[in-house]
């Protein structure tokens, strides 16, 4: 018997990396991240096949705009050992990384955004707290549950 699936929403700039940039490349590892609580969900609650809900952010219309897949178990971010990298950590060594990723796979675009104003609309739906919704949450990954990805993926044809 498997473990369940578990569902993720997932944040990127899209001039840094849309969802139109992992449909080219298909899998893409999932690097930057410098939040404690969301390397801790990559790193400790993803399982390879989890669902993942592609958001764009710091955007003229923010929103979900496709699914992913959780690709790969997580691994030490290559970016937090590069000097050059943006993402360079000088308290990381190999061996005691800092910071984990997981590879995340294409698996679809929606047939249109989900505008966060719209999600906003649900935010009784989603439950209280849901980070979306909740003021100054600005987590890049949170965990989604069954009944939330179930009635986010609703609102793609309205």
């Amino acid at each position: 018997m498997s473990a369940r699936t578990r569902y993720w929403l997932m944040k990127s700039e899209p001039d840094a990396f849309s969802i139109d940039d992992l449909e080219r490349v298909g899998t893409e590892p999932w690097n930057g991240v410098r939040n404690y609580q969301a390397r801790n969900f990559m790193r400790d609650g993803m399982k390879v096949g989890d669902g993942v809900l592609f958001y764009h952010s710091n955007t003229k219309v923010p929103g979900i705009v496709g699914i992913a897949k959780v690709a790969s178990e997580a691994y030490p971010d290559e970016t937090q050992f590069d000097p050059k990298s943006d993402y360079h950590d000088p308290k990381a060594t190999r061996e005691q990384p800092r910071w984990f990723l997981v590879d995340v796979a294409f698996e679809r675009k929606l047939g249109r955004t989900i505008p966060l104003e719209e999600i906003k609309q649900h935010a009784d739906e989603l439950g209280e707290g849901f980070p979306l919704v909740a003021r100054g949450n600005r987590l890049s990954v949170f965990p989604v549950t069954a009944a939330q990805w179930k009635l986010l993926l609703s609102l793609e044809k309205p």
